[in-house]
């Protein structure tokens, strides 16, 4: 198999618990380069995790010209400096959500992927995933009829020192869980929102710690979403929630966020209840397999850039409702 040359652009946690891990088991990848704000940070991962190349700063590894492609983990305010950079030396990007802090940053990003010929994708692992598929398909084929209502939820655990409690680094739960639920809402519903309300709880440094919204889509369906940092200071307690209301049923799940495994999701009719299974993939390695295939085969990638635009825009207009 073809495989494509990755260089990740940051040592973030998110890199070194989940998406490295991924990339190792994606069959069209390869480990080449990994790029530290420290010499000693990048050969610890390079040391651990195989990377053929270690970097001292970002720029020598944009400036290898084997490098086909680059994973961005770094903190949201830096997103979009280090991702146009990337794709300026002609590397195909994949870079953490939120892609950008409001819409003009992602149009930016995707204006200068198209005109540099490369592929950027938003990195929403979760979206790859079968059950993701699966819950769309059942939607779409109307196992419980016309949908008119989405409910979800995620919230975690307070935050002492994390990057996501400084509003200067884009930090807050909206941002950071917020558009989990708004990138499921808007899978599932094609149409575009109409009315956007959110109010918001703001922390001592100024970034949202719980956000609630509604929104009104055009073809008259209706979606709220409750996001959190509150369950606590000390903990890795989390609550995630889907409800689904259709005309002829509803669907529940309490599947978190960018599971693997054995997963499933329960359908309420009035001819039963049935539980639908599936087995899921880590989602990271998914992402990047696919996002590989655009690169080797000419595939489109899977979060498009009018997804990642869409979502952006719902994003802002909740976070301004809310006063962030």
């Amino acid at each position: 198999m073809d495989k494509v040359k990755w260089g990740v652009l940051g040592t973030a946690n998110i890199a070194k618990g989940q998406t490295i891990p991924g990339m190792q088991k994606a069959g069209n990848c390869e480990l080449y380069a990994i790029a530290g704000r420290s010499m000693e940070k990048a050969l610890q991962f390079k040391d651990k995790f195989g990377f053929k190349k270690a970097y001292g700063s970002y720029e020598e590894l944009l400036q290898d010209p084997d490098v086909q492609a680059v994973y961005i983990p770094l903190p949201n305010n830096l997103h979009l400096k280090w991702v146009k950079e990337a794709l300026e030396s002609g590397k195909h990007v994949l870079c953490e959500k939120p892609l950008g802090l409001d819409p003009d940053e992602v149009k930016d990003m995707f204006d200068t992927a198209k005109k540099n010929g490369v592929n950027l994708m938003e990195a929403f692992a979760y979206l790859h995933s079968p059950y993701v598929a699966s819950l769309k398909k059942d939607v779409d084929d109307k196992v419980i009829g016309d949908i008119d209502y989405i409910e979800t939820g995620f919230i975690t655990q307070g935050y002492k020192e994390d990057i996501r409690i400084h509003k200067e680094m884009g930090g807050g739960a909206m941002y950071d869980l917020g558009c989990y639920c708004t990138s499921m809402i808007l899978s599932l519903v094609d149409s575009e929102p109409v009315f956007v309300k959110a109010d918001a709880e703001f922390s001592d440094e100024g970034v949202d710690e719980m956000t609630a919204g509604i929104i009104k889509f055009g073809n008259g369906v209706r979606a709220s979403f409750n996001v959190g940092m509150i369950l606590g200071k000390n903990t890795d307690d989390r609550f995630d929630r889907l409800y689904i209301h259709g005309s002829k049923g509803y669907i529940t799940s309490g599947v978190e966020y960018n599971q693997e495994g054995e997963l499933s999701y329960t359908i309420h009719t009035d001819e039963g209840v049935t539980e639908r299974k599936m087995t899921a993939p880590q989602n990271y390695s998914l992402e990047v397999e696919q996002l590989g295939r655009c690169i080797l085969e000419g595939e489109k990638p899977h979060v498009t850039a009018e997804f990642s635009l869409k979502n952006a825009e719902l994003i802002h207009r909740a976070l301004k409702e809310a006063g962030y």
